[in-house]
């Protein structure tokens, strides 16, 4: 897995190990089918007692795995009908830093906000966390403020540079997210990252601590900057919206909508949707007119916003990745099938792989 530089490997009792590289699922075909009791051994020898004990009353469990001097993992474990079977997610040993990510200064700008709301979205698997670690780890080396970190398991671990940073994992250090952001209020923060926005509590909570002076970024699995918005407020019953639409509508700043996109050459690159709360876009998510706010994004590129479709034009142009892989992560395929023919791109659609 390390010398393949695959992101996940895959084990499932009575089959042969699978690992995903570069986006794709390829099985090891020169290692064993492993057997139920096999892997029962295997994954009780590296689970935490408590993680054992949660995973025999809920059938699944998650938890980081590091070993020593080679490799740190996230690990999911769970039941299925050929038996006990994991997920082994590699978390590089050394941080990707924002610049090699490439983000743009006005996403950096962000880190210097002394309060408000920071969102990064995207389904599982596409980058989040790496996104979330790189610009942690640009406020640790350009600020001289507190961090603390609530996940669920710690990922990246930072070592203290210029900030002082608390890393706290839920069901090891602390009861849940929520308990834990409560307890951040009393913890002196100037910066709070909320691995999972999972719930409205965490969610309500989250608000009010941008809202009371401290900056905190959270992740959410939305697909879109305006897909987020919605889904905030869609978490809270229809008496308390109004409320909290306005809430957002001054507490939240930026809100970063990824997706993993498999590069033509190897390995895969993130294809980035960015808004930045503006006054425009303020009013709109105080009015509960969210539609409106892609159109916002397209004029405020000056800005530096961006719409999915042109991150994704972009990478294509660039060459970087093909244009059948860009259009299977466009969430507004007819619009970006437009934007190809505009250059005169065509699309291979044999197969039915687009439909």
């Amino acid at each position: 897995m390390f010398s393949m530089d695959a992101s996940d490997l895959h084990l499932t009792s009575n089959h042969k190990p699978l690992v995903r590289l570069h986006g794709d699922m390829l099985e090891l075909s020169d290692q064993a089918v492993i057997t139920p009791e096999r892997m029962k051994k295997l994954l009780t020898a590296i689970t935490p007692a408590h993680n054992a004990a949660q995973f025999a009353e809920l059938n699944d469990t998650d938890f980081a795995h590091e070993i020593a001097g080679l490799a740190r993992f996230r690990v999911n474990i769970f039941m299925d009908r050929f038996g006990m079977g994991a997920v082994f997610r590699q978390i590089p040993m050394e941080i990707v830093t924002a610049e090699k990510l490439g983000l743009s200064k006005e996403v950096l700008d962000l880190c210097f906000l002394s309060k408000g709301l920071v969102l990064v979205t995207g389904p599982t698997g596409s980058g989040k966390s790496t996104t979330l670690c790189a610009l942690v780890d640009y406020i640790n080396r350009n600020r001289k403020d507190h961090i603390i970190t609530i996940e669920d398991p710690i990922e990246f671990v930072h070592a203290r540079k210029n900030c002082l940073i608390n890393q706290r994992e839920v069901h090891v250090h602390t009861k849940s997210f929520s308990n834990a952001l409560r307890a951040a209020l009393r913890e002196d923060p100037d910066i709070v990252l909320v691995g999972e926005m999972r719930d409205l509590e965490t969610i309500s909570i989250a608000i009010e601590t941008a809202e009371t002076g401290h900056l905190v970024f959270g992740t959410l699995h939305t697909s879109t900057a305006a897909s987020t918005v919605d889904r905030i407020i869609d978490q809270f019953p229809a008496d308390r919206q109004a409320q909290i639409r306005t809430m957002v509508a001054s507490s939240l700043k930026g809100v970063i909508a990824q997706t993993l996109c498999k590069k033509i050459t190897k390995g895969r690159v993130a294809a980035m949707e960015i808004l930045f709360v503006n006054s425009a876009v303020s009013n709109l998510i105080r009015e509960g007119k969210i539609f409106q706010i892609p159109s916002i994004m397209q004029t405020g590129k000056g800005q530096g916003m961006t719409v999915l479709n042109d991150a994704l034009f972009k990478l294509v142009l660039e060459k970087q990745v093909a244009p059948e892989e860009a259009y299977i992560k466009a969430i507004d395929k007819s619009g970006f099938m437009t934007m190809l023919k505009s250059k005169g791109i065509t699309l291979n659609l044999t197969g039915g792989a687009f439909d």
